[in-house]
């Protein structure tokens, strides 16, 4: 038998593990068996090359809960150790021994994936345990080995009869840990963390029942087993092959990812590469609603299998934090603050080349099936445009198949809608002035009249579209965007042949004295048009500088310099509709102020401005005017 102290790199190694170290206390479960599953590679890929005698075989790792002793095992069928390995990779803290196993193999090893790390994520134990004990049997036949320790630097090591090749850990739980005792509460975490483990993992048994014999007697009753329960999939769908696939391959996995979601994604995305580093993974586009913030968090950060987290910021582009699926990768190290992340060099080209992959996939789906990707443009709009706004090479990229939907229905991309409006939509600049809604129907009047001066309407109504159009405008040359319902469009229809006013400029002038006397002044200013006779007497339309500066601000559009911006409107009245004309000739002040209010209100009406006390007014106002 043989003590000794643990020869550990920092002061207080135990103490500093237990609160500090680790910020969750149920990763020390991960650890564990991330060691098996390296111990267990290793085995294989020893015996691959013929540096290892032992039979490879069929091995599993096993957890097992003693609830009587307070006892959680964690048991493998890999490398095993010998007494001397377990002095160099237990009790030397500082000593790496993959980075040991990998120099010694450096030339035969073709996948480093393999490399797990001895050392701190083994004391990662002591999180939960008050003891922890070892015994472990090496490949080679050497004696087998039982290390035990409290907690405190002192450990004890002598020799075990133990047969079978292999490390077992035994964790004596603490007082303040018995959640890691119960069977649901360990089957949570090996389901979180371990699902996708490429080792089979057994935790308890279950039942099975056996399908009856086809001549079975009528009224038999089927077999039950009792089996293996292994609670992860060795072998995800990201692992393979796209080739070896089929879409309903990649539906299954979606289903397996998120056995709560039941729609089913609209397309996916397989990342393949392994150079200038090693990615896997599949992204899936689910449908979108314009609640952005409800979207996030749904891609899962695999390193070697092993689930890391499910907050990939910094790792993936902020827009394509929306999407869901899985990332794996070996060059993302683990447990590292979100500022290392942004700063690594690996990270930032992982990042561009999922941007690339993304944008190529998208790219493809429009080219390859137009009418299929315009059905699915509601559903992944907010993604695509979102990443217009924060990705330049996406932007770029984008460009070829961003589209813009009309209010008819219809979609144009930005080179068709530019060939199809620049002849007829354009200011006394010739700058081309898009028109667009936000809302069909709260904004039916406004497009109808655009409609009937041959205008193009396009229909944008995703929440950030006031900054998508701010970068357009910026991006190219000599283009407006203009809501349909702001002052801007003005400039267009005045571009248009000059309509003549039924008024003089006297009648003007009364009749704007008259409408101010009664249009609040604060939040409105007025302006007489000649418009056609049919059009519209009283129409509110908002400064579109000031409207989408507002917009905005509600979107987190860092636009606060600007404090909150007032609601003012312009009301445009046409000077040669008949009841402006009438209100005009009225005689009694009283029943003038009653035409203008109640024509004021309408129109406040159709823009969804009326609430509250002056919509009970204008109610009551309307019954009298009817009676």
């Amino acid at each position: 038998m043989a003590t000794g102290n643990i020869n550990v790199s920092v002061e207080n190694i135990f103490p500093l593990i237990k609160k500090f170290l680790y910020s969750d206390h149920e990763i020390f479960l991960r650890e564990l068996i991330s060691n098996a599953t390296d111990a267990t590679l290793k085995l294989k890929h020893l015996t691959q090359i013929g540096e290892s005698k032992s039979e490879y075989g069929t091995p599993m790792i096993e957890v097992k809960i003693d609830k009587d002793n307070k006892q959680l095992h964690i048991i493998d069928q890999g490398l095993g150790m010998t007494s001397e390995e377990v002095e160099k990779y237990i009790n030397q803290v500082a000593f790496s021994g993959a980075n040991e196993f990998l120099e010694q193999y450096k030339d035969k090893v073709e996948d480093a994936g393999i490399i797990g790390h001895f050392g701190l994520g083994f004391y990662s134990a002591f999180m939960v345990a008050d003891k922890v004990e070892i015994i472990t049997k090496s490949h080679n036949d050497e004696p087998a080995a039982h290390w035990t320790c409290d907690g405190s630097p002192q450990f004890t090591l002598d020799a075990h009869d133990k047969a079978d090749r292999g490390t077992e850990i035994i964790l004596h739980i603490a007082e303040d840990s018995t959640e890691f005792l119960e069977d649901g509460r360990i089957g949570e975490l090996l389901t979180k963390y371990n699902k996708f483990m490429p080792i089979p993992i057994k935790f308890g048994t279950k039942e099975e029942t056996l399908p009856l014999a086809e001549d079975a007697e009528e009224g038999a009753t089927p077999e039950k087993i009792t089996v293996d329960n292994i609670i992860n999939n060795p072998e995800p769908a990201w692992t393979k092959q796209p080739s070896d696939l089929e879409e309903e391959d990649y539906k299954g996995f979606y289903r397996e990812l998120y056995p709560m979601q039941f729609e089913e994604p609209l397309f996916n995305i397989h990342l393949n590469v392994d150079y200038p580093f090693n990615l896997t993974g599949i992204l899936y586009f689910p449908k979108m609603t314009n609640d952005m913030s409800m979207q996030r968090d749904r891609i899962q950060l695999y390193q070697n299998q092993v689930f890391v987290t499910d907050n990939v910021e910094g790792i993936v582009p902020e827009f394509l934090t929306m999407l869901r699926g899985v990332i794996d990768s070996p060059d993302i190290p683990l447990n590292v603050s979100r500022s290392y992340l942004q700063a690594d060099g690996n990270v930032k080209k992982i990042s561009s080349y999922i941007t690339r992959k993304v944008a190529d996939k998208l790219s493809s789906l429009f080219k390859n099936n137009r009418e299929d990707f315009e059905k699915k443009w509601d559903d992944i709009k907010v993604v695509i445009e979102y990443g217009m706004l924060s990705e330049e090479k996406f932007f770029e990229k984008a460009e070829k198949f961003a589209l813009y939907p009309t209010v008819d229905g219809s979609y144009l991309t930005y080179e068709e809608l530019e060939s199809k409006i620049k002849e007829n939509q354009t200011d006394k600049d010739d700058k081309m002035i898009i028109l667009y809604a936000s809302n069909k129907d709260e904004q039916h009047s406004y497009i109808q009249a655009a409609k009937d001066k041959g205008y193009e309407v396009l229909l944008l109504d995703s929440p950030i579209v006031s900054h998508l159009i701010q970068k357009l405008e910026t991006t190219k040359e000599k283009i407006s965007f203009a809501r349909v319902d702001a002052d801007h469009i003005d400039n267009l229809i005045k571009k248009d042949e000059e309509q003549l006013s039924k008024l003089s400029d006297e009648e003007k002038d009364k009749l704007k004295g008259d409408l101010e006397k009664v249009v609040p002044a604060e939040r409105y200013t007025v302006q007489l048009e000649a418009m056609d006779s049919d059009a519209s007497p009283f129409m509110i339309t908002q400064p579109e500088f000031m409207r989408r500066m507002k917009e905005m601000q509600q979107t987190g559009g860092g636009m606060n310099m600007f404090g909150n911006m007032p609601e003012m409107y312009n009301l445009v009245v046409n000077t040669n509709h008949e009841l402006v004309t009438q209100i005009l000739n009225t005689k009694t002040d009283k029943k003038k102020e009653r035409l203008i209010k109640q024509s004021l209100d309408l129109a406040r009406l159709s823009q969804g401005l009326l609430k509250g006390e002056e919509l009970t007014s204008f109610i009551k106002r309307s019954y009298d005017m009817i009676k």
